[in-house]
């Protein structure tokens, strides 16, 4: 790819039925776009993708891709083991060559004014984009999810969006849109149904609570078993293998033994660790697929237009 680089990794509530989301990710199919990776999970109903390419052409693809999930995804129907406030959840930038954080938290000012204006969709910015302090943690824009927050910000003006509102879109909720460094999303699974044992384990690990700096933590249930499920956002800090030693300490003393561990989404060269236990122990993990630099060489086909209209 020639020129700045950004990508984008937006998150949508909807992770059961492919043929919805393939027409969300065809919604971004567009010169100069390159789509990544798509993870889907029916457990948490949320969809993962990642797209990659100039950035005016990847602010545009994102914003048609909230249009399209507007479309197909009803809230109001929706459940799932994720947190949520919105049917594109999250919308965040993240540079990868040419361009600076702080250049990509602007593009993430345009793309949720376009979003505001074509769909009616009110606006949160958070982390590196956030217009308030108090929204640089997704975690907290995110508190109550939609069902809490469509009534909260009626009653409290702080917790109302930085853009339209006060009521949030009645289907469609709201959608967080930020700029961020590289995270790596790493969960680990364990050979049990005690999900009050792994929501501990997360709260001993997670930045907010005195744990790993830059590690956000949920312990949830997910394809029959426990899961804990993270976001590392600063792998420079806080290496994945600094995680996965201290989760294996934790599940040794919580006596949760470890069925499997897996990286959703793609990882960048840097974060990886070769020699490393937590490396050897991934299921399914493929250099050629999971690795940035080597994706962005090597782009996915996008899915054929699925033709789906309203939810």
């Amino acid at each position: 790819m020639n020129g700045p680089v950004v990508e984008c990794v937006p998150n949508f509530s909807e992770g059961a039925d492919k043929r919805r989301v393939e027409s969300i990710v065809d919604a971004m199919r567009m010169d100069g776009v390159h789509l990544l990776d798509l993870s889907m999970d029916a457990d948490h109903n949320r969809s993962v993708v990642t797209i990659a390419g100039g950035p005016a052409a990847v602010v545009e693809a994102a914003v048609r891709a909230v249009g399209r999930a507007v479309e197909l995804i009803d809230l109001t129907r929706q459940k799932g083991e994720h947190p949520r406030i919105g049917a594109a959840d999250v919308i965040p930038f993240v540079p990868i060559s040419g361009i600076r954080l702080e250049q990509c938290a602007l593009l993430a000012r345009q793309a949720g004014l376009e979003i505001w204006r074509r769909f009616g969709v009110p606006v949160f910015f958070y982390e590196a984009a956030a217009a308030r302090p108090d929204r640089a943690n997704l975690e907290a824009v995110r508190q109550g999810q939609f069902e809490g927050l469509r009534e909260v910000v009626h009653k409290d003006p702080s917790r109302r969006p930085d853009l339209g509102g006060p009521d949030l879109h009645p289907t469609a909720g709201a959608c967080a849109v930020g700029a961020r460094k590289f995270l790596v999303t790493y969960n680990i699974y364990f050979d049990s149904n005690d999900v009050a044992t792994v929501r501990a384990m997360a709260r001993e690990i997670r930045a907010a609570w005195g744990g790993l700096k830059g590690v956000k933590a949920l312990g949830l249930l997910a394809h029959g078993r426990t899961q804990l499920s993270m976001n590392i956002t600063d792998f420079e800090t806080t290496p994945v293998s600094t995680v996965h030693h201290k989760v294996v300490s934790l599940a040794t003393r919580h006596r949760e033994p470890i069925a499997a561990t897996e990286i959703v989404g793609l990882i960048p060269e840097a974060a990886c660790e070769r020699e490393s236990d937590w490396m050897r122990q991934l299921s399914g993990f493929d250099p050629e697929t999971k690795i940035l630099e080597r994706r962005l060489g090597a782009p996915l086909p996008w899915p054929k237009e699925a033709g789906l209209k309203g939810p």
